[in-house]
């Protein structure tokens, strides 16, 4: 095989590490740990990067392509600290990162007709590792739900607006947590959550729910806290409520922090 220099090996004199260098955007398919079905295939944009010492000229770039491809097919979040130790080791770096953003289909069955379909949820891991200590992993779902407006519905004589919101959670994790359990704890702390398929029986019912149980975005975000705050398998949790108001040309918004 020719011999090639190794031109990212070559010294710097300039005196400047840098503390993230690698690969952003890489669109790939993946297959992650599902709660009702055991394995998920999807497609997520990766971004890997590692430290890069002050006196290296640059890092080998494919390397980080190597690394994913050898663990395409077991990308789950207990499985992280390997994938970042191999970068770790292959690239010889002290420090490592990935993050994962893509789409997880939950399958929901409809409230009354029971009639199946596929939610789709945003999500988003991030990871990053060194060789003394633990890895850290972050992981973030982003829930669409129903909230219905309870000043709304107390000073109108009939009927109350509501809107469609998105909360996200983001979980710093000191042990496994299903994406499963985080978007279960945004649905049920809402006026009613929301499905891809429903029947007139299904509206009926989806409408007198949230009617029933109307929520500020303030309601939800503290209905949220409430659930997780005292999950022993998160360290730390942030929770963001966005609705995207129904009579108004702005959106109500909460945030809380633990």
């Amino acid at each position: 095989m020719l011999e090639l220099e190794d031109v990212q090996s070559r010294k710097d004199d300039r005196d400047i590490p840098i503390d993230r260098v690698g690969v952003k955007g890489l669109r790939y398919p993946i297959v992650l740990l599902d709660k009702q079905r055991n394995k998920q295939h999807t497609i997520a944009e990766v971004n890997m990067y590692v430290m890069l010492p002050s006196d290296f000229k640059g890092t080998h770039m494919s390397r980080f392509v190597e690394v994913l491809n050898e663990n395409r097919d077991s990308i789950d979040i207990r499985k992280l600290g390997k994938i970042l130790e191999e970068l770790r080791n292959r690239l010889n770096a002290r420090k490592s990162y990935i993050e994962l953003k893509f789409p997880y289909f939950v399958e929901k069955i409809a409230p009354v007709s029971r009639i199946k379909s596929l939610m789709s949820y945003d999500c988003r891991v991030e990871a990053s590792g060194d060789y003394k200590t633990k890895e850290i992993v972050t992981l973030t779902v982003s829930v669409p739900i129903t909230s219905l407006c309870p000043c709304s519905k107390e000073i109108s004589e009939y009927g109350a607006h509501n809107q469609r919101g998105i909360v996200t959670i983001t979980a710093k994790l000191k042990e496994f947590v299903w994406i499963e359990e985080l978007i279960h704890v945004a649905e049920e702390s809402a006026s009613c959550d929301i499905y891809a398929l429903l029947k007139r029986p299904d509206e009926k019912f989806v409408t007198e729910k949230a009617y029933n149980n109307p929520m500020f975005v303030e309601d939800i975000a503290r209905n949220v806290t409430l659930k997780l705050q005292d999950d022993y398998r998160i360290e730390h949790f942030s929770v963001e409520v966005e609705n995207f108001e129904s009579i108004h040309n702005h959106n109500a918004y909460a945030f809380i922090s633990r």
